[in-house]
């Protein structure tokens, strides 16, 4: 029985000792390139070097090893096409049966700090095209990109002396994913455009989930290959797996407390809504105030903090059913504190909010949008009563955590708590009346008002008036500002326009 031939060429090379010995005792020969020959070597296996294959040498500083007819005519060549089995033979090129590479790691690089010529080093040619060229010709060609594959190749070789043509078929489709993937991380290395003609997206999954956002739903989890960024690489100290709902409020949770770069500041986050934010001079002060705001709604809820949690802050974490504590760090006395509640989910957050992009999916399409990282440097009183400076500090406040609620947004404030937020109402006095009502509940001082986008009409003033609201702040540009503006006036009701309108939809 004549020999099948496997070409081997690997960055990774965990497990391929096993599985070439395999290969070998199966009656494969086994070609191999550079360090990959020399590992299969040194185990004590017999491989052919890849110039004795081609007739040339590697040259190009290792650029130039595989592209050559031996090896993709071995690849292509239709086996039951007499013609091509004519010219493979006066050509003297041999078949090739299985090919096992996985890439130059481009993606561990792209998003590291050395140079771009360093980066387009780690560029691979070689094996995409020894890998393109051998899923095309799945009926014959078995490729292999992933080490988590050998186990099953190994079985089916074992039980009938080769891999199904259904096998071949997947693992075609494997290659075609992974080189897709590995282009568009080049591209976007490359291509400096927002908005290119075509979006690449290259994102490699982390996990399955347990379901998305109902159980009937499946999901996925997966992060991208060209960027960093705060749900991407932190770390898990304690607690069950996540979910897919975890993530989305995480994400949300950990933008809010972005916001305030120069304050301990805490956020409480309950089906994608901010249900509590405070700024404070120490890390329990700071959750205390929080979890003032809304001490109903955080049950069953997450917890974002942008500073190290201590034990007294722990401690009080404790006391309450959360979903997930999320944090900078945590000292030891604080994570023995959290871990006694087995289930909680207690999370490290390494990396700043960076995504540049929202991508929202809708059936057939996809919108792409910067995110929403603005904040207005032309803030203007438009009354003729002037905020005091504390009432401004209280506004902007307001405002900062206003972004981040559902359209229609209100937050109502004290300037250290969002204690009334009201969102996600298909009209802004209902948004409002439900803020104002949930913040006097809680508070007796002075309020003021944050809106995401313009009153339409003056009805939003006047129920600030009526309910003793001390300031508001807005983004103005309503045709009928003017209403709002002398509304104010009347109730002596100091309204500041930012310019720039926050929707979220």
């Amino acid at each position: 029985m004549s020999k099948k031939r496997a070409l081997i060429s690997v960055s990774d090379k965990s497990g391929l000792v096993e599985f070439a010995k395999f290969l070998e005792q199966n009656n494969y020969e086994l070609i191999s390139t550079g360090g990959t020959f020399k590992h299969l070597k040194d185990a004590g296996l017999t491989p052919v070097q890849i110039d004795e294959v081609t007739g040339f040498p590697e040259m190009l500083d290792g650029r130039v090893k595989t592209l050559h007819p031996k090896v993709h005519g071995g690849l292509l060549a239709v086996r039951d096409n007499d013609q091509h089995m004519k010219t493979v033979q006066e050509h003297g090129i041999g078949l090739i049966d299985m090919v096992i590479v996985n890439l130059y790691p481009f993606f561990e690089n792209a998003n590291s700090g050395i140079s771009l010529d360093e980066k387009v080093e780690f560029i691979d040619i070689g094996g995409p095209s020894m890998l393109r060229s051998g899923a095309k010709n799945f009926k014959s060609v078995t490729v292999v990109t992933n080490v988590e594959d050998y186990e099953k190749i190994m079985q089916e070789i074992a039980e009938t002396g080769n891999t199904t043509l259904e096998t071949r078929k997947q693992l075609a489709g494997k290659v075609f994913n992974l080189t897709s993937a590995y282009d568009a991380a080049i591209s976007k290395m490359l291509l400096d455009e927002d908005y290119p003609q075509y979006l690449n997206a290259s994102y490699k999954k982390v996990s399955d989930l347990r379901y998305g956002e109902n159980p009937h739903q499946t999901a996925a989890y997966y992060v991208s290959t060209t960027e960093s960024g705060a749900m991407k690489d932190f770390e898990i100290l304690g607690g069950k797996e996540l979910s897919f709902n975890n993530l989305r409020d995480m994400d949300l949770c950990w933008k809010v407390v972005n916001e305030f770069k120069n304050e301990l500041a805490c956020c409480a986050v309950k089906h994608s809504t901010p249900c509590g934010v405070a700024i404070g001079n120490s890390p329990l002060e700071t959750y205390q105030k929080t979890f003032d705001c809304d001490p109903v709604s955080i049950f069953g809820g997450i917890v974002g903090m942008n500073f190290k949690v201590d034990a007294a802050t722990a401690e009080e974490l404790h006391k309450t059913f959360l979903e997930i504590v999320m944090a900078t760090d945590f000292d030891d006395n604080a994570l023995e504190i959290l871990r006694q509640k087995k289930n909680l989910r207690i999370i490290k957050i390494k990396n700043p909010v960076s995504d540049p992009q929202t991508w929202v999916k809708i059936d057939g399409g996809i919108l792409v949008q910067d995110n929403d990282h603005g904040f207005s440097n032309d803030i203007k009183v438009v009354t003729e009563i002037q905020p005091t400076e504390e009432k401004k500090k209280a506004l902007l406040f307001a405002q900062r955590v206003v972004k981040y609620v559902k359209s229609n947004a209100i937050v109502v404030s004290n300037g250290i708590q969002a204690l009334g937020i009201g969102g996600g109402q298909v009209n802004r006095i209902w948004a409002t009346q439900h803020a104002v009502e949930r913040a006097k509940e809680k508070f007796k001082g002075d309020l003021v008002l944050a809106s995401d986008a313009f009153f339409p009409f003056r009805d939003v003033v006047d129920f600030c008036a009526k309910e003793g609201i001390k300031a508001i702040i807005q983004p103005g540009g309503s045709v009928k500002d003017q209403d709002s503006i002398d509304a104010a006036n009347e109730h002596q009701i100091p309204m500041m326009f930012t310019g720039m309108r926050h929707f979220l939809h």
